[in-house]
């Protein structure tokens, strides 16, 4: 059977305590099942012994906290031989972008390099004001949109606006098919035949990850990496606060996903408390375009659904072998639960800093009431950090993670949950404590999860039909092997 993807290589607990719980055969004589109770118990005392230590975790190197090796990969997006400078063009494409910032940012650079496939010219993406976040800043507001169409005017005709003659013009509404190769657009383009402007309502994964052209592929890591910069404002912000961290040393950037809409959209609700749980039910089912309602809170987090609580974050860190003066930085929104649930993570590591700790009120007061804009500085800080750990996966998490192989494979530490999850049941027992012993489970549970080179990941084992492209490892969160090469060869 295939091993499943990210699985831990070696820690396999379950079989085993099942082993010492077998019952002992009714035909073995009474002699032979009293001896082996008696060594059962003594061999249960030695193992609690053994893990029950409290020393401090195992000493770790500092390369091994905080290095990163490419193995000579770098990333290389130059188009090939055969690619053409796109001329202009009297079709248009109009586009909503919709989500987060992440999600918004990834669907752009899908829509031009479907703008490309279609030979349509692309105006810039109107952003979604209608999401959780309800921010109303506008392209410009977050993107450089200058540069953004002179990087990539070889590549696709982009304009600000539609011409005033056909502001007013009908449009045709196409929305796109979910992960569609190339074949799908070359049909799609019969529609500009009849109409001058088609308008895309949503931009999110509306490309496959594989099977498409090399230069389509390294065109949407030039959008993301290059053409899609942030305002000089929020660069100039981000990097100052970037400065300010290095300044105190090296720095984790934590992407903690324990916010209120996330918990209530998971349907995550250990350690929390019952009305916590309840309140967190109501918000779901009245959030209409949340389509699951009835969740089971243990199954999710056995299945490694749920995002690691702040507590659980610190147990992790410091099994990892990180010394509680590490500087963490919190790359999220507002924590559920406030102080009561981050003072658990900051016992483990009083230096964790956010952006309202580094920046000064007056800084940060330009951004207020603008998430996205807000959500891009924890961006720039997240790919600039020398270790990178999201508690959950997600739109932004897979952005950093993809941005952050493209720079060089900088390291990223992906904690495996469902894995993490059977740990932290066995300290909870008392069957297990902090210490040496479960410093050796974490590392070794994570030894291949800490952003190495590696290619992309197919679907899942069993997955079917169309349904086996959702199991897909994106395209954004992993450009290797169309963006990311060996030194010396393209």
């Amino acid at each position: 059977m295939a091993k499943p993807r990210g699985a831990p290589p070696l820690l396999h607990p379950r079989p085993h305590r099942r082993l010492l719980r077998s019952p002992i055969s009714r035909c073995a004589c009474l002699l032979l099942a009293f001896a082996a109770l008696l060594l059962l118990s003594s061999l249960h005392q030695v193992v609690r012994v053994d893990v029950s230590r409290t020393d401090p975790p195992r000493q770790v190197s500092s390369d091994q906290l905080w290095a990163s090796n490419g193995y000579g990969y770098h990333a290389c997006v130059t188009p090939t031989s055969g690619y053409k400078v796109q001329g202009k063009s009297d079709s248009y494409m109009t586009v909503r972008s919709n989500g987060g910032l992440n999600q918004m940012r990834t669907g752009i650079c899908d829509m031009v390099a479907v703008a490309r496939l279609v030979n349509a010219t692309l105006v810039i993406p109107q952003l979604d004001k209608r999401s959780f976040w309800q921010d109303t800043s506008t392209f410009k507001d977050i993107f450089d949109e200058p540069h953004f169409i002179k990087a990539l005017e070889g590549d696709v005709h982009i304009v600000s606006d539609l011409p005033e003659g056909l502001q007013s013009a009908p449009r045709a509404r196409k929305h796109f098919t979910s992960w569609s190769g190339a074949s799908y657009y070359e049909e799609v383009k019969e529609l500009w035949k009849n109409q001058k402007v088609v308008h895309i309502p949503k931009s999110d994964s509306r490309l496959a990850n594989n099977g498409l052209p090399i230069d389509i592929q390294r065109l949407r890591c030039r959008c993301l990496y290059q053409a899609l910069r942030f305002s000089d404002l929020i660069e100039d912000l981000g990097k100052k606060l970037v400065e300010r961290l290095r300044s105190r040393g090296k720095y984790i950037a934590l992407h903690l996903r324990y916010e209120k809409d996330m918990l209530a959209f998971t349907g995550c609700t250990y350690s929390l408390s019952d009305s916590e749980a309840n309140e967190l039910r109501i918000m779901r089912e009245r959030t209409s375009h949340w389509k699951l309602k009835d969740i089971n809170s243990t199954e999710q987090r056995y299945e490694g659904n749920c995002p690691l609580t702040p507590n659980e974050v610190g147990i992790f860190l410091r099994a990892m072998g990180y010394p509680e003066s590490t500087w963490i930085y919190l790359a999220a929104g507002e924590i559920y639960g406030g102080e009561k649930y981050i003072s658990k993570l900051r016992s483990y590591f009083p230096n964790l800093v956010s952006k309202e700790m580094l920046a000064t009120k007056e800084e940060l007061e330009k951004f207020n009431n603008h998430a996205s804009q807000v959500a891009a500085l924890d961006y720039i800080i997240a790919v600039e950090s020398d270790v990178f750990v999201p508690s959950h996966s997600g739109n932004m998490a897979k952005a950093v993670e993809g941005h952050r192989r493209f720079l060089g494979h900088r390291k990223t530490i992906t904690p495996d949950r469902k894995g993490l999850v059977e740990l932290f049941d066995l300290l909870e027992k008392g069957d297990l404590m902090e210490g040496p012993k479960l410093s050796s489970l974490v590392t070794e549970m994570h030894k291949y999860r800490q952003g190495a080179p590696r290619k992309r990941y197919g679907s899942l084992p069993g997955s079917k039909g169309r349904a086996r492209l959702r199991t897909e490892e994106s395209f954004y969160e992993n450009p290797f092997p169309e963006c990311i090469c060996l030194t010396g060869r393209h």
